[in-house]
């Protein structure tokens, strides 16, 4: 059997293959994103990159896209697995609880930006029904590529998701729209029957899929298992996806509702788990075909023509749509940083746009060229959406750490001080909470206060090693000032500073060994807890019983070293006592 040399199609594996297996650990390499990478791989071998040099250099044809038209199916199967995998991670029970944030935020954002591009492109000269479909266009935002940067556990994850998933229901609504305002639709009322008519059918879909779903879903899985086959688990999800995605596109509505909507029963089971690692891989490489699609659409050359009005035109739309959205979420009620992250975020045009701009122009709205020059606008505005996305992080970022400079508003009166929000002063935090212990942390690194600020803590900003940031604090009033850092030196300056202000004041220092231990006593600790020993005493004791050693003489032996690092602890320390290096238990307490 022989095998064509010049086959189109084992030609774009190879590219694509090659893509995946080659470009981008390369970029990983060097902590650049992959989304980057398959972009930047698609406009290199697209029609508009070396795809040009073909008919020059024919050995080129082995290294470019020969039929980008057929990558479409695949790049969108990459969307619908995407939407599949967000509704893995979902479940109806959060979907209903976020039902304020997607009818709320998400109208009000697609409203206000589509009308604010709207006015300002009606005001250099386009037609109002022309501003108005590019204005729609330009609102949305990549859920390919925003769902992929954000983690939806976050508030800004939560925030974008929110956005994302109302932009997906009304892309039908707009695209009808659209067609209503066509020059041929004048006059003839049609419009708003068809789209009455594919929402009342778009719910009975809906309403069927739930119900197969409820009733169906979970014998077709457990069928699936029994086999203890991958790839009968993997041709069962694969078919759940597919079937859900073309019933929901056969109603009018777009594929991706299905797919989120597969993704959101298949979460209720006890499968989940196991679908969402069998399709990782082809969620990965399919949405990689996608992001070499856009690559693929962009024309340097027409860019470099236009290079100043493509440039200021993505400038305009992404500052716009991230003012508008930042300035939306704040209104909301949302964290300064965090209604910053999520407007830059959210700022750059999204694959859907080109969808709207592909049904404005066929509805003769607006005219090829004004298409084609948006349509690069929006592959340039999703080229820069990693970067928006870094660049957002560090500005919420600073933005977190000014409001946090100063103390909680709502800050008591009493109440414990953390110095040092690591993993230990999170979880000292984390006690207080549950005991309902007031308490406010302070530490000097950005990204950890970014971060506890966005996770509800009440943290604060500032250099610990200084007492006067502890006395900002509250120290003269405070509870107890916990010490969780993890440098020696600065922690004994730290507590000898803060006994001879406030000598009365409880300290509780964290310490690495007994020496250290007996260093933080002589400076005037209350209590210092050796976090090495108590954990190497449990290890041991766990290693001696699995040993078969009797637990009797192995606790026997953990008591006898417990003491003498005591006693060690307290001949160093000068102290007048042993100090407990572990909390006495309620029947020791009660004996």
């Amino acid at each position: 059997m022989s095998v064509e040399l010049y086959s189109p199609v084992l030609s774009d594996a190879l590219v694509i293959l090659g893509a995946a297996g080659i470009v981008i650990p390369v970029f990983a390499r060097f902590r650049i994103t992959p989304i980057i990478g398959f972009i930047f791989v698609g406009l290199l071998v697209g029609p508009y990159g070396l795809g040009r040099l073909v008919p020059t250099f024919p050995w080129l044809f082995h290294f470019t896209i020969t039929d980008p038209q057929g990558l479409g199916p695949f790049a969108e199967f990459g969307i619908i697995l995407l939407l599949f995998s967000i509704g893995l991670e979902l479940s109806f029970n959060r979907l209903w609880a976020m039902r304020k944030q997607v009818f709320g935020v998400g109208s009000l954002e697609l409203i206000v930006c589509g009308g604010a591009l709207a006015a300002i492109l009606y005001a250099v000269g386009q037609p109002p029904s022309g501003a108005l479909g590019l204005g729609l266009a330009l609102a949305m935002s990549s859920t390919a590529l925003v769902l992929r940067i954000a983690d939806t556990r976050t508030p800004v994850g939560r925030a974008a998701l929110a956005m994302l998933l109302f932009e997906d229901i009304a892309l039908i609504p707009i695209i009808f729209l659209l067609g209503a305002l066509a020059p041929a639709a004048a006059g003839a009322g049609d419009g708003l029957d068809n789209l009455l008519h594919t929402l009342w059918l778009g719910l009975l879909v809906i309403v069927g899929l739930l119900l197969f779903g409820r009733f169906l879903l979970p014998n077709l899985f457990a069928q699936a298992a029994r086999t203890k086959s991958p790839e009968v688990f993997l041709a069962a999800s694969l078919l759940v996806v597919i079937v859900a995605a073309l019933a929901t596109a056969g109603a009018g509505l777009s594929p991706i509702v299905g797919a989120l909507i597969a993704g959101l029963l298949i979460a209720e089971t006890e499968y989940h788990g196991e679908v969402e690692a069998i399709i990782a891989p082809f969620q990965g490489l399919a949405l990689g075909i996608f992001l070499i699609t856009i690559g693929m659409g962009i024309d340097l050359w027409m860019v470099w023509e236009q290079l100043g009005a493509i440039l200021l035109a993505t400038a305009g739309v992404v500052l716009l749509k991230a003012v508008v959205t930042g300035l939306l979420l704040r209104m909301m009620g949302a964290r300064s940083g965090t209604a910053t992250e999520t407007g830059i975020l959210m700022s750059s045009p999204s694959e859907t746009t080109l969808i709207v701009l592909t049904a404005a122009l066929s509805a003769q709205l607006i005219s090829r060229e004004t298409a084609q020059f948006w349509q690069t606008v929006t592959a340039l505005g999703l080229m820069v959406t990693p970067l928006l996305a870094l660049a957002g992080k560090r500005l919420a970022r600073q933005v977190d750490v000014a409001s946090a400079a100063a103390p909680p508003a709502d800050l008591e009166e009493r109440h414990a001080i953390i110095v040092g929000f690591g993993r230990v002063g999170r979880l000292v935090a984390d006690m207080l909470v549950t005991h309902r212990q007031p308490y406010v942390a302070v530490d000097s690194d950005a990204d950890l206060i970014a971060d506890g600020l966005r996770q509800g803590y009440k943290v604060a900003f500032g250099d610990a090693a200084q007492a006067s940031a502890l006395m900002r604090l509250g120290a003269e009033n405070a509870t107890a000032v916990i010490l969780t850092m993890d440098e020696p030196i600065a922690a004994q300056r730290l507590v000898r500073k803060l006994r001879s202000q406030l000598p009365d004041l409880p300290i509780i220092a964290r310490a690495r060994d007994a020496s250290h231990a007996a260093e933080l006593y002589r400076a005037g600790a209350t209590h210092a807890v050796p976090e090495t020993l108590e954990s190497s005493l449990q290890l041991s004791e766990a290693v001696l019983v699995d040993l078969g050693v009797a637990m009797g003489p192995v606790i026997a032996s953990i008591h006898e070293k417990r003491d003498e690092l005591r006693a060690q602890i307290m001949e160093e320390g000068n102290l007048v006592e042993k100090p407990k290096l572990k909390s006495s238990s309620l029947s020791e307490r009660t004996a």
